[in-house]
């Protein structure tokens, strides 16, 4: 039986379901296998504060072609997929939709802060994550993480810790950038 080629590529047709084909079969998921030599990518997390743009694109570009190259070699290769907060940054968004709904920051405290922002996370971490995978992202989703998550936040403590305990980090009389809206330091 003969099928006749469409004159035309409709991506629609094809590529949800073969990246939903290469999902299900775990294609992109690594597991330690001492037997191969590994290698691993951490995505650059993209942060929350909207969509992808053209630079996100190359960047999630070159490194899905650096990652599917070295399994074609053998290695065990880990792509780290996770999006940041980008505190500052993300925290000018949420303020700024808070504004829109006549809602002042202070209005809602700490918690109904934090609650709101894990809200914009869950829209925008989300809406960016969706993206990657419509670009045909071949990063390790069962492994994503974000900035916040309690693990991360954790060990970026202890480094912390462990950076001023070695004297790399330490107070002083220096410039600094200064957020006039936010009253913060950048």
């Amino acid at each position: 039986m003969v099928t006749e080629m469409n004159k035309t590529y409709n991506p629609a047709e094809i590529e949800d379901r073969l990246y939903q084909k290469w999902m299900d079969k775990k294609y992109f998921h690594a597991e330690v296998d001492r037997s191969k030599k590994p290698f691993a990518i951490v995505m650059p997390p993209p942060n929350i504060t909207g969509q992808l743009h053209m630079g996100h694109a190359l960047d999630n570009t070159l490194q899905d072609i650096l990652i599917r190259f070295k399994r074609m070699q053998g290695y065990n290769a880990l792509w780290q997929p996770g999006t940041d907060h980008a505190s500052i940054a993300t925290e000018v968004k949420v303020i700024d939709k808070l504004k829109e709904e006549g809602i002042e920051k202070e209005d809602l405290g700490r918690e109904g802060f934090l609650k709101r922002t894990w809200e914009w996370r869950e829209e925008y971490g989300g809406r960016i994550v969706s993206q990657l995978k419509k670009l045909g992202s071949s990063a390790d989703w069962d492994r994503e993480r974000f900035t916040l998550d309690e693990g991360c936040s954790k060990a970026v403590e202890q480094v912390f810790i462990n950076l001023y305990e070695k004297g790399y980090i330490y107070r002083g009389s220096r410039i600094i950038n200064w957020c006039p809206v936010c009253q913060t330091s950048i």
